[in-house]
């Protein structure tokens, strides 16, 4: 795993590196928190998951949030708790996405009766408690994110996929 003592932010405007497959990014404020989900949502695809772990509060919907804004959304993004699913369409975002929080779900199964499948075809799934739906670690699209809170800001642990590996430099 890849420390460092200085933060570190995924951001396209530093110098460029190839992702590891395991790597830890030191997150001390809010707006390093946005940083990193601007350059997450640079790098995205239709198709892709971020599958989002970390203990409740933690700063999942943060860095839900922080991607969605740098795609394009403007306003309040509501926690999907309720709700389970929040869809974003595309205009105005770059690409739509569905933003999900499966703390609820009991089973992995009841995906089916959500129509998770119909909102992943051509867009990207921001997932919160992915475990609960039996995870995504699987797909070559996954970038799996765990949220661990160090003193008053965050550590993030990326562990991307193999398509993520594949696209090229991070910073």
């Amino acid at each position: 795993m890849g420390t460092s003592s200085q933060s570190r932010f995924l951001c396209a405007s530093t110098p460029l590196r190839a992702l590891k497959l395991l790597e830890r990014f030191t997150l001390p404020n809010l707006p390093a928190m946005a940083r990193f989900g601007a350059d997450i949502a640079f790098r995205l695809r239709p198709g892709d998951v971020v599958a989002l772990t970390g203990d409740l509060g933690a700063g999942k919907t943060t860095l839900a949030r922080a991607i969605l804004a740098a795609l394009g959304h403007e306003g309040e993004v509501p926690s999907p708790s309720f709700a389970i699913l929040e869809p974003y369409p595309s205009p105005p975002l770059r690409l739509p996405v569905v933003h999900a929080d499966f703390y609820r779900l009991t089973d992995p199964s009841e995906l089916a009766e959500l129509g998770l499948d119909e909102w992943r075809e051509d867009g990207v799934l921001l997932a919160e408690w992915p475990e609960q739906a039996g995870g995504f670690a699987d797909e070559p699209g996954c970038l799996g994110i765990t949220l661990e809170i160090v003193g008053n800001g965050r550590a993030a642990i990326v562990q991307p996929g193999r398509d993520w590996l594949e696209r090229g430099a991070w910073s």
